[in-house]
């Protein structure tokens, strides 16, 4: 039977959602867990792949195994044996052809700025010295709307079949010294979030102008784009799927 589980992760341990050689992440820790609360091998696919130091609020994975007869009994079994920086929130039977990964509609990540100098969030949020013009961020950002082609802010050697994007949301908000960037999108390419984020700081603090992202975007060129903003203040926060894959309501 196929089954979907909804977790979330603090990821400045990890380095990243993917499992590779030599290196702590999430999928392993995962994997893990499951293999040997089952006593079996389980392989966890998950919604998509967080770089090495992000964060997710929402995530969700789908793996195959026998019946489960008590998934709230498991799922309490999982957060005993899972690190602290891992926590499971739901697990639930989903059609057997549901797909973690190709079924999501969209996703949400937030980045989290701060101009005030601040040791106890460090860790969680970006500072940055310079004013920002959150009127001239917002405005570029609406320049993001819509399907388009965003290699330029794509990690370059990605072994993906089309870098087109159809981004639904692009929004900073303030409130006193934080300043919060919402993203949208059917997908992201490694990398983007991060990416856009730099090149809008740009725009923020006079380096660039508004109009300016239409060229970048128009140059399909990395190197165009601003500089990729620390992972630590990045956070997945949502993925929706259709009624049919998900009957409870989003975590």
């Amino acid at each position: 039977m196929r089954y979907f589980v909804a977790f979330s992760y603090f990821g400045a341990a990890y380095h990243g959602w993917q499992i590779q050689p030599n290196a702590i992440t999430v999928q392993e820790e995962l994997e893990k867990a499951f293999s040997t609360l089952l006593k079996e091998k389980i392989s966890l696919m998950g919604a998509g792949r967080t770089d090495a130091g992000v964060h997710a609020k929402q995530m969700y994975a789908h793996f195959n195994t026998t019946p489960i007869s008590n998934t709230v009994d498991l799922m309490r079994r999982l957060n005993s044996f899972l690190p602290d920086d891992i926590a499971i929130q739901n697990i639930y039977e989903v059609p057997e052809d549901a797909h973690a990964r190709f079924n999501a509609t969209e996703r949400t990540y937030e980045y989290l700025i701060t101009t005030q100098k601040d040791p106890f969030s460090i860790v969680t949020t970006h500072y940055i010295k310079q004013k920002l013009d959150i009127e001239k961020m917002n405005k570029a950002a609406q320049l993001l709307l819509g399907k388009q082609d965003f290699e330029c802010f794509s990690k370059s050697k990605t072994d993906v079949k089309t870098y087109y994007c159809t981004v639904k949301k692009a929004i900073w908000e303030q409130k006193e010294d934080k300043f919060v960037f919402t993203i949208t999108a059917d997908r992201f390419l490694r990398n983007m979030v991060r990416a856009i984020v730099g090149t809008l700081l740009d725009v923020g603090t006079g380096k660039i102008t508004i109009d300016h992202i239409h060229t970048i975007i128009a140059s399909k060129s990395r190197a165009e784009a601003g500089t990729s903003v620390p992972a630590k203040a990045l956070y997945l926060t949502q993925v929706l799927y259709p009624k049919n894959i998900i009957k409870v309501k989003n975590v």
